[in-house]
């Protein structure tokens, strides 16, 4: 199995991920929207085992091979998501995502040659960074919902719903980012020797993860307002903008911190 082959199993599994999508959205059944998405993880994961045998190793070793990982578990994780919580939207939000990974890999063959560094290619990296990747986008979303009833509270007829569905969201975010943390310290120990050293990223990533809890404990009190949980949200998501990629930019960031790969 070759990269010139990618092509038409990353198209028709695109398809058959977005008739999930479709078919979600129109009904209420999750059983034809399921079905379709694993038969497209099928195919997808058929060239990623053809690759694997192809090169007699895992396809860890190149930025476009990592991108495979990508675009293969964005989809799981919305299938997850959509299964537990039973979002007709988290299909199509996944797919997306997943398609922006699958076009970079078709729209520029040359990432496929580019060796990513020792560190990056250890089997726990792809995982971490696709959890956080997931998580980044619910929290994202999360907060568009947030703004949406700060700048229209006044209109919204049913706010139980909104809040009952933000708290959701948040806890599924924050699922999400607490798996990646765990991942990102086994990848941390297998590569550095250390579980967590309080480089700045690791350091944006706590409080961004504390902003969230505080949101969570906030909600559990019985005299919380919906205005303030909502403030909090947003709060809470400048904290992520920074562990994102604000630390890049940050002095304390440059020429030690072990996630700024672009300087080492």
């Amino acid at each position: 199995m070759t990269w010139d082959s990618f092509i038409y199993f990353a198209i028709v599994s695109v398809i058959l991920w977005a008739v999930a999508s479709i078919l979600a959205l129109r009904s209420s059944k999750k059983l034809l929207p399921t079905l379709f998405t694993l038969l497209g993880l099928g195919i997808f994961f058929t060239f990623i085992i053809g690759m694997w045998m192809s090169l007699e190793r895992p396809p860890l070793r190149t930025m476009g091979e990592t991108r495979l990982w990508y675009s293969f578990f964005l989809p799981v994780a919305g299938l997850i998501t959509y299964q537990r919580w039973g979002y007709k939207w988290i299909l199509s939000f996944s797919t997306i995502l997943s398609a922006v990974f699958i076009i970079v890999n078709i729209v520029k063959p040359d990432i496929h040659n580019k060796v990513l560094m020792p560190a990056l290619q250890s089997p726990w990296f792809a995982p971490h960074v696709i959890i956080y990747m997931f998580s980044y986008a619910i929290l994202g979303a999360v907060t568009l919902v947030a703004l949406y009833y700060l700048f229209r509270e006044k209109k919204i007829s049913d706010k139980t719903r909104i809040m009952d569905m933000t708290d959701n969201l948040v806890y599924v975010g924050i699922a999400f980012i607490t798996m990646g943390m765990l991942m990102g310290a086994i990848w941390a120990k297998e590569a550095w020797g250390h579980y967590w050293s309080w480089d700045p990223k690791e350091t944006w990533a706590a409080a961004t993860w504390l902003g969230y809890l505080i949101y969570i404990h906030y909600r559990l009190r019985k005299t919380s307002m919906n205005k303030t949980s909502m403030i909090i949200l947003v709060f809470a998501f400048v904290l992520l903008q920074v562990c994102w990629y604000g630390v890049n930019y940050l002095p304390s960031a440059q020429g030690r911190s072990v996630h700024t790969y672009s300087t080492r």
